[in-house]
């Protein structure tokens, strides 16, 4: 990691070992998707990923390595293995940035999923937009960063995410279906603490491409151990509500947000929309190298 301020802060929520872990693997698409640069995802000409697709004729400059030599010993003839092109893949990470991100710790667990998100694809040459809503007051709502070289800036954005504002998941996704370029893929990182999720989920799709969603929430927010009369207070907009919270009303509580979580995962699958629930406290490396490698978010 570069030396510049705030540079420790970039270590300790993308620790080295872990990036390097991170190097080898790739984000995964349920279909192909080119683009149009060098990166590395399967399209359909062909080019140098590791899937064989035909032979031709070895012609004076063409690269040696690619000769079958086996096929040579058999007819006495140079033929080169052809093989599908990898392709650039265009990726678009969406992260929730409302006050109520910052409780818990939901914020600080999203800015490194986006960041390892991020940093997958550009060590792979993919191009990656990234888009926090609530959108900034000014100037454009999306940043775009291409190329190895780009990952230090990506990594100190993502470090530099603050929660603030309302969250409206319905705009985002607007913004995200605005987006000119190739279809690729779009992650949005959120904890869906919006009347719009819905909205957001049923709409991500005709963007094209494939769409992931990433839940993050905190363990207090699905099984509250307060009990007794309290003032709850809306993150976002300071509203209090009196609640007098019972055993038999925690339970209830429970029980209907275990209805909501299966109605969105429900949601999600019903639209084609890969989804990933992720708690605040879990660790990092265990569901990067763990649970999203077993969900084929990455591979």
């Amino acid at each position: 990691m570069s030396s510049r301020a705030g540079a420790v802060a970039v270590g300790e929520l993308f620790p080295p070992a872990l990036l390097a872990r991170l190097e080898r693997l790739a984000l995964t698409t349920s279909r192909r998707l080119a683009g149009r640069f060098s990166g590395e995802h399967r399209s359909n000409r062909y080019g140098s990923s590791l899937d064989f697709a035909d032979y031709r004729e070895y012609h004076p400059g063409d690269d040696y390595r690619r000769i079958d030599y086996a096929l040579y010993a058999r007819t006495d003839q140079l033929f080169l293995r052809l093989f599908e092109a990898e392709d650039d893949l265009a990726v678009r990470v969406v992260v929730d940035t409302s006050a109520s991100m910052g409780f818990h710790g939901k914020l600080r667990q999203a800015v490194r999923l986006a960041g390892s998100t991020g940093f997958v694809a550009l060590s792979r040459r993919d191009a990656v937009s990234l888009l926090t809503f609530p959108a900034p007051q000014s100037g454009s709502p999306w940043r775009r960063f291409n190329g190895h070289g780009s990952i230090d800036p990506f990594l100190a954005t993502c470090a530099g995410m603050e929660p603030s504002g309302v969250s409206d998941i319905a705009a985002a996704a607007g913004d995200v279906l605005a987006r000119p370029g190739p279809a690729g893929l779009t992650v949005v990182i959120s904890d869906l603490l919006s009347p719009g999720w819905e909205a957001a989920i049923d709409r991500l799709p005709a963007r094209g491409g494939d769409t992931t969603i990433v839940h993050v929430l905190a363990r207090a927010e699905i099984e509250p151990e307060l009990i007794g009369d309290i003032d709850v207070e809306d993150a976002e907009t300071g509203e209090l509500v009196s609640v007098s919270m019972s055993p038999e009303l925690a339970r209830k509580y429970a029980a209907a947000t275990n209805r909501w979580l299966e109605g969105v995962a429900a949601r999600c699958s019903s639209r084609g929309v890969r989804y990933s629930r992720v708690m605040a406290d879990d660790d990092l490396e265990t569901v990067l190298l763990r649970s999203w490698r077993r969900e084929s978010i990455l591979r």
